[in-house]
């Protein structure tokens, strides 16, 4: 079996995508954005600029993969938004990382704590 298949056959592809695709989804599970609020989003968070020829084949890429959905604006611009395919690649990966990271109680607590902070 492929290192990228589940037992049931699906792809797991937030297994396959890299950090900058996995904050692209983040970003978008918040609500769906057009291209240059991405782009603010990423910059806020690296503390640096993201140029337009990193940030566009990569949304193009995660809508290949059918974990983002674009759609047409207006004529000059294009909006994104999380697919359920997106959705549960975001959870995937997520559940992977807590799995990691919760090895006890207190790791327990200091995971619920940031949940509670984000309500």
């Amino acid at each position: 079996m492929s290192e990228t298949q589940t037992v049931d056959g699906k792809m797991d592809v937030a297994r396959e995508l890299t950090a900058f695709q996995q904050n692209i989804l983040a970003i978008l599970s918040e609500e769906p954005r057009y291209g240059l609020a991405i782009k603010r989003e990423l910059e806020s968070y690296y503390d640096s600029e993201v140029n337009h020829g990193r940030l566009y084949p990569n949304l193009d890429d995660l809508v290949e993969m059918d974990l983002v959905e674009k759609s047409e604006l207006d004529k000059r611009t294009n909006q994104y938004a999380l697919t359920e395919k997106g959705h549960d690649a975001v959870l995937d990966q997520l559940g992977w990382v807590f799995g990691k990271f919760v090895t006890d109680d207190e790791r327990a607590d200091e995971i619920e704590s940031l949940i509670q902070q984000h309500r």
